[in-house]
């Protein structure tokens, strides 16, 4: 079975929960410019503090310098760090001089043929690729957390060429995983919006995706 990253985590309850029906990470979201389930980050330290003994939690960034991604991990102590934004690769060797243990995930914003050429070169830098719908390139800029899904055969080229794990993420439902899989061939899905009710955990949603998984 894929691996499953559940993103937009706001309570230690929700956290418990995804893990209980098997999620392998968890999201983190801290401020952004775009999306859902922000959270602070004090509370993302409280909540990846109790479940620690998992090394499942993913800060979810936007900063985009070295030093400032390095800060913001201190200030929330999880095992997984997710660059939201594009960063010079330069950044990553800092990251990895300061924080050697600690997993980076880019996320790539698949909006037209250009995002391959992205993705194969922040492969060589980062441990996991997340492709996502995000506009990073339009007037007003979003950066993920839209509920839309992108094209997908594109993102199928990045996972057949790419030497690392790779997340598809974007508008994944109940209703799509099955086919995003079969396509696609990632290694995970990620998502959000559509496992959320009222800015809530769905464990009905959560249940009803867990047996679409199942039967990918």
């Amino acid at each position: 079975m894929v691996k499953l990253k559940i993103c937009c985590i706001n309570s230690h309850d929700e956290a418990k929960t995804a893990i209980s029906v098997g999620a392998d990470l968890l999201g983190l979201v801290a401020d952004m410019p775009s999306g859902e389930g922000m959270i602070e980050d004090h509370k993302i330290r409280e909540i990846a503090a109790s479940i620690k003994s998992f090394n499942n939690s993913v800060l979810l960034t936007s900063r985009t310098d070295a030093e400032s991604i390095i800060e913001h991990h201190k200030e929330t102590i999880t095992s997984h760090i997710q660059v939201v934004d594009y960063i010079d690769v330069k950044n990553y060797q800092e990251i990895r001089k300061s924080l050697p243990d600690i997993k980076l995930i880019q996320v790539i914003h698949v909006e037209d043929e250009s995002s391959y050429s992205l993705a194969m070169n922040y492969s060589s830098y980062v441990d996991f690729l997340l492709l996502d719908s995000g506009k990073p390139s339009a007037k007003k800029r979003t950066l993920g957390g839209t509920g839309e899904t992108h094209n997908w055969n594109i993102s199928k080229e990045i996972v057949r060429d790419c030497s690392i794990p790779v997340y598809l993420a974007g508008g994944i439902n109940h209703s799509n995983v099955v086919e995003a899989i079969q396509k696609v061939k990632p290694y995970g899905i990620d998502l959000c919006t559509g496992l959320r009710t009222n800015n809530k955990l769905d464990k009905d949603k959560l249940n009803v995706f867990m047996e679409a998984i199942r039967k990918a």
